[in-house]
């Protein structure tokens, strides 16, 4: 009994249905004694019309800051940002209010990109690996294989070393689609020697588009984990050959690209679970699970975008059951260089 009357608005509920009832039975009284006196029979119908619109009004007035209040932590409970959440048109109280107003700008966006930045920064400090160390003993690997007449292993060295750079390098930076498309095209050489034949990928886009669409600035490795996610997850699982295709495209405002693979697909259960940790909006820029559970990549990536552009902007996933996996990643069109500071 405690635990029910615990929360102020059942409290104000329980009064509202006294006061309510109470008022009921003095219009039963009043009713009892018109009909007993046979006097001021026509004061009874406007009475209980006015008590109707009395309960009516009362109830509206009074629940209205409550559920809007409800419905406003509800919603920050399950991850949606504060401005992704309406405005309250009728705070429960001064005091309500102005907590919700310093909430969010306690976490505003910005505010939220850089405490964020430094949970990935954290995440990036604990699988730390001395970057010349690795250039120079891939160099030393390539060098031995050039020597030994490995031209392929050179090669994959290469390539491997390349990809590891870019990887790591000024990760908070934007980066033109161009350089994104180059890291694919080597992180996909890198898969080639593994797949062969097996794995194919192309690009698509219009060529009177092109010079203008590569120009547009994404976030570094927005692209690298999804691919890997279509071959890890789609091509891979698959009898026969595996295409990727990352298709370009661009409005006036707006950058879409669309990685696709023919590959197993998503039952419509899975995918549907997928697109609603995708529309659920986060405070984290990085999800610190490294595991390879399927998803993770596209919400890490989902995040990024958002926190960065806003809510509007993000991924979006189609798929069929043997048919193959659309990703559908939509980004502000915008050349300018950005730099988010932790």
């Amino acid at each position: 009994m405690k635990q029910k009357w615990r929360f102020l608005s059942e409290r104000v509920a329980w009064v509202i249905g006294l006061l309510l009832g109470l008022g009921a039975v003095l219009l039963l009284a009043l009713a009892v004694s018109c009909l007993y006196l046979h006097r001021m029979l026509f004061f009874l119908l406007p009475a209980a019309v006015l008590y109707i619109l009395l309960i009516v009004l009362i109830r509206k007035e009074l629940k209205r800051p409550f559920q809007e209040t409800e419905k406003m932590m509800e919603l920050f409970t399950e991850g949606y940002t504060l401005q992704g959440v309406s405005s309250q048109d009728h705070p429960a109280s001064p005091a309500t209010e102005a907590a919700f107003d310093k909430l969010q700008e306690l976490l505003s966006t910005n505010d939220m990109i850089h405490a964020t930045k430094r949970q990935a920064q954290y995440i990036a400090l604990q699988n730390q690996i001395n970057p010349h160390f690795l250039y120079n003993t891939l160099e030393g690997i390539r060098g031995e294989a050039i020597a030994a007449g490995l031209n392929t292993v050179a090669k994959m060295t290469e390539a491997l070393a390349t990809f590891f750079r870019y990887t790591i390098s000024n990760l908070e930076n934007l980066v033109t689609l161009e350089d994104e498309l180059g890291n694919i095209e080597n992180y996909f050489l890198i898969q080639q020697y593994r797949f062969g034949e097996r794995l194919q990928m192309q690009v698509v886009y219009e060529e009177e588009d092109y010079a203008g669409l590569i120009r547009c600035r994404i976030p570094k490795l927005t692209l690298q984990p999804i691919v890997e996610n279509s071959i890890v997850h789609g091509v891979e699982q698959k009898m026969g050959r595996g295409n990727l295709r990352i298709k370009l495209e661009g409005t006036e405002k707006r950058l879409i690209i669309t990685v696709s693979d023919n590959g197993v697909g998503m039952e419509k259960e899975v995918l549907a679970g997928l697109n609603r940790q995708l529309a659920t909006k986060r405070f984290q820029y990085v999800n610190a699970d490294n595991g390879r559970e399927g998803g993770i990549a596209l919400v890490n990536v989902n995040n990024r975008i958002q926190l960065l552009f806003g809510e509007q902007y993000g991924l979006c996933v189609y798929s069929t059951p043997g048919v193959g996996t659309d990703v559908e990643i939509t980004l502000p069109r915008t050349t300018r260089s950005v730099k988010v500071t932790g």
